[in-house]
């Protein structure tokens, strides 16, 4: 970071600053770990039982925040997979249940959003294609920070909910279902793709943005014909900009899918998704006729649905991180 070029090239200096800030944080974290316990241990020595209650009262309060952080800074140990530490995108798609599940995926957008935005996880919303009646149907997020992809894993699959329908005259039960997938980034150098084997569509991007949104071809929907592997970006006013996020995307895309050809744990979780539809999914939220959130995977569940859905994830994703460390 010294080096007199080093803020020439932005993108390469917010990664080295990135890389910084995890190593330091390690470090810092598991100093004041140490300290910590070494602290407490000579104040227990010190203390006298019937004499020093209230030292001997701190120390036991300061020991469970000290067995808090030691839990957490563990279960950091978890991502030690080559990708956890990449940023991530990250994508919801409505599947079986008509306008329920254009619903059901909304909700499950505001419930992410919110978790990012408390685990301050910076995020772009790069392909946002909503329904007809409610909700959307499909939703791209560009999310950047302290190991998204180790994180966000956790969350490949089908989201089963279950609830009376909004949109029922009747008001019966509906179960409705939509998928998540996570893809960790790769710079463009990561793979060489022949421009031959690419097809390449603009389009208008929808949703707010003013006359240049709706005027100009700024969107870039791009095919690999070998695989038939699909990336789309609409977020930025320009179209080589749209074109280089996608490309990103698509890059990660076939890496991923290269890599769980070979590593039998990511087919396992390929797998895992299946269709979007009953019998697949990895968590259901009831809400009617009981309330339940339970990851069937894990064996994880509360009944506080409305926690989770306002963004409450950490118990999942902390579950999933020690039962895939426990399998593995």
């Amino acid at each position: 970071m010294s080096k007199p070029d080093f803020w020439g090239n932005p993108e390469a200096s917010r990664k080295t600053i990135a890389a910084l800030k995890a190593a330091k944080d390690t470090v810092d974290t598991y100093g004041e770990i140490e300290h910590g316990l070494s602290d407490q241990a000579v104040l227990l020595d010190c203390a006298e039982p019937g004499k020093d209650d209230v030292v001997l009262a701190e120390a036991a309060g300061a020991l469970a925040g000290l067995r808090r952080k030691l839990e957490h800074f563990e279960l950091r140990s978890l991502f030690n997979r080559e990708n956890d530490a990449r940023d991530a995108f990250f994508s919801i798609h409505a599947g079986a249940g008509g306008t329920d599940s254009c619903d059901w995926a909304n909700m499950l957008l505001r419930m992410y959003t919110r978790w990012l935005e408390r685990s301050g996880y910076e995020t772009t919303i790069l392909d946002l294609l909503e329904s007809e009646e409610a909700g959307v149907k499909r939703a791209v997020l560009h999310v950047r920070g302290s190991y998204p992809f180790g994180n966000l894993k956790s969350e490949i699959g089908v989201h089963r909910l279950v609830r009376i329908s909004p949109f029922d005259a009747n008001k019966r039960r509906h179960t409705s279902f939509a998928s998540v997938d996570v893809v960790p980034e790769h710079d463009e150098t990561d793979l060489v793709i022949d421009e031959k084997d690419l097809r390449i569509d603009t389009y208008s991007a929808g949703g707010p943005g003013g006359q240049h949104v709706n005027k100009t071809q700024s969107a870039i929907r791009l095919v690999h014909l070998p695989t038939g592997i699909v990336s789309t970006c609409q977020q930025e006013r320009s179209q080589h900009m749209n074109r280089k996020m996608a490309m990103r995307l698509l890059i990660g895309k076939i890496l991923q899918q290269q890599e769980a050809a070979r590593e039998q744990e990511l087919q396992k979780m390929f797998g895992e998704k299946g269709e979007i539809a009953f019998g697949y999914q990895i968590r259901s939220y009831v809400l009617h006729p009981y309330t339940l959130c339970k990851d069937h995977r894990t064996g994880v569940e509360t009944g506080n649905v409305q926690s989770v859905l306002d963004g409450e994830l950490d118990p999942f994703i902390e579950g999933f991180l020690k039962w895939k460390g426990r399998k593995y």
